[in-house]
């Protein structure tokens, strides 16, 4: 009976490690890491030395700050939407506190020239979506069109742990050169839209059929209003729930975050 344990156990260990290292998206969302590891590069673009400088800068910083800042470079999605699959990858992986769900993924898929950086609830106030988009378009993305994966992620971690911590600065003229056309007439289409809806509230009905009409028009308005909030290229699906964290802290991600690619 020992023996059938013990050779039980021992396929579990090489299935684990098998998932580990193949990179491949449906083994790393079933693999539960069991020890901190804060870069993870299943490509073999950085050399060691790079891997493990990066690691034990990430390492120092979650031990002052209980934030987890994550790297996966992997060669292909698969398929996969980017942000989709770096939201269920860091639930899956429970990176952050279970109580403070401060956790950041960059994940970044080589042969696919994708890249996301994804946030846990707990940090999409320090890192919100138009921080990550100019981390990744000013400082990751550059780098990474000259192949210089280790300075881009570097710099890349670099600049999330200075959000994090309250001292990012975007470059400046970063906004040069956008338009904003588009997001003025969002925003005067939502207002047209509210009114409509508040207009159509009041018409109709007893008082307490108009006050339910009117609690719904306020729900229904914030939620729009709460979701002009993302930008465009941000994280994916909400995703929710801690589950088993195995070495990290189990933390939970809701779709914050931003995408790009080079």
């Amino acid at each position: 009976m020992k023996k059938i344990l013990s050779i039980f156990i021992s396929l579990l260990v090489a299935l684990a490690c098998f998932a580990q290292k193949s990179g491949k998206p449906e083994d790393l969302l079933n693999f539960k890491p069991t020890t901190r590891v804060y870069v993870n590069d299943y490509t073999g673009t950085l050399t060691e030395d790079q891997r493990q400088s990066i690691d034990t800068k990430l390492r120092i910083f979650d031990d002052s700050t209980s934030t987890q800042v994550v790297v996966v470079v992997i060669n292909s999605l698969e398929g996969n939407d980017v942000a989709d699959f770096n939201v269920q990858l860091g639930r899956a992986w429970g990176i952050g506190g279970k109580e403070f769900n401060n956790g950041v993924v960059l994940l970044i898929a080589k042969k696919d020239r994708k890249l996301n950086i994804a946030t846990g609830y707990g940090v999409e106030g320090a890192l919100p979506d138009i921080t990550c988009k100019q981390i990744i378009d000013d400082i990751i993305v550059p780098k990474f069109k000259g192949d210089d994966y280790y300075r881009g992620i570097e710099e890349g971690t670099d600049a999330i742990i200075q959000a994090v911590k309250g001292e990012y600065k975007a470059p400046e003229g970063y906004h040069k050169g956008r338009s904003t056309g588009g997001s003025v007439l969002r925003t005067v289409f939502i207002i047209i839209v509210i009114l409509i809806f508040l207009a159509m509230s009041g018409r109709g009905g007893g008082g307490g059929s108009f006050m339910s009409r009117r609690g719904y028009t306020a729900w229904t308005i914030g939620n729009i209003l709460s979701n002009m909030g993302r930008s465009g290229g941000g994280g994916g699906g909400g995703w929710s729930g801690g589950g088993s964290s195995g070495g990290f802290g189990g933390g939970s991600f809701g779709g914050g975050g931003a995408s790009g690619s080079w």
